[in-house]
């Protein structure tokens, strides 16, 4: 009978059905983890690392020997000594240059048909790190090999583009790619545990929806609440708890 549903009521139901409820929850968490194991592509991440700057060492070096040269010939040892360290000093303008010219890369490689072709099938893309000259290209497969090569060829195809498009500046590689030892997905263990969890409510309202939709009498209290009169014996069917 499923009039007059309490919180008290609806923790009976599940009580009395919980060996179905917690069957259900793992039968749901074992499908779950067999789905992700066998049936969904694992997926890997390489990246590398470069660096653009607005400024080339080269040329700061240059500057810096031409400026020792004319100091030493003006006979004055301390004023070569100041150029050199004034050629040779990143200032903030620098770092700030070169981080605009970061984000501006990024762009530029997002959209070069040179770049692009290399993608091989693998998600690929391009961040600055924290405002930095610093840039990070990321290729994310069903191929770790494949992933590593892709994000080299990239960084190394990179460094042509920014010629290409610069008449000034630098760019370098700080890290290459390495083939991932692990998946980054699917995650297993939380998967499984979602299915779980899912399962679980799943079979907590099931329990209850069969409780309300069946009419039948069947505790003692059932029979009061129906007739308003106390039960006071139960008599037995012989005839069904026989043979």
């Amino acid at each position: 009978m499923g009039s007059n549903i309490t919180i008290q009521r609806i923790l009976g139901i599940l009580l009395h059905r919980i060996r179905f409820i917690i069957l259900v929850a793992l039968v749901a968490g074992l499908l779950t983890f067999l789905y992700t194991n066998f049936f969904i592509t694992p997926q890997y991440s390489s990246s590398t690392m470069i660096f653009v700057q607005n400024y080339n060492k080269k040329a700061a070096s240059d500057s810096s020997g031409t400026a020792g040269a004319t100091a030493q010939s003006s006979g004055s040892a301390d004023s070569n000594s100041s150029n050199n360290e004034v050629a040779q000093k990143i200032f903030n303008s620098d770092i700030s240059g070169s981080s605009t010219l970061a984000s501006i890369c990024v762009t530029l490689f997002q959209n070069s048909d040179k770049i692009t072709t290399l993608y091989n099938g693998c998600g690929v893309s391009f961040a600055t790190v924290n405002g930095t000259f610093y840039i990070t290209i990321t290729a994310n497969g069903s191929d770790p090999e494949r992933c590593a090569s892709v994000a080299n060829q990239i960084a190394d195809m990179c460094n042509e583009v920014f010629h290409d498009n610069f008449m000034y500046g630098q760019l370098g590689i700080i890290r290459t790619a390495k083939p991932a030892g692990a998946p980054i997905s699917p995650n297993k263990m939380q998967n499984t545990l979602i299915g779980f969890a899912v399962g679980l409510i799943a079979a907590c309202l099931i329990s209850v929806l069969l409780e309300l939709i069946d009419t039948t009498i069947k505790p003692d209290e059932d029979l009061a609440e129906l007739y308003h009169i106390p039960v006071f014996a139960e008599i037995p069917d012989f005839e069904s708890g026989g043979n």
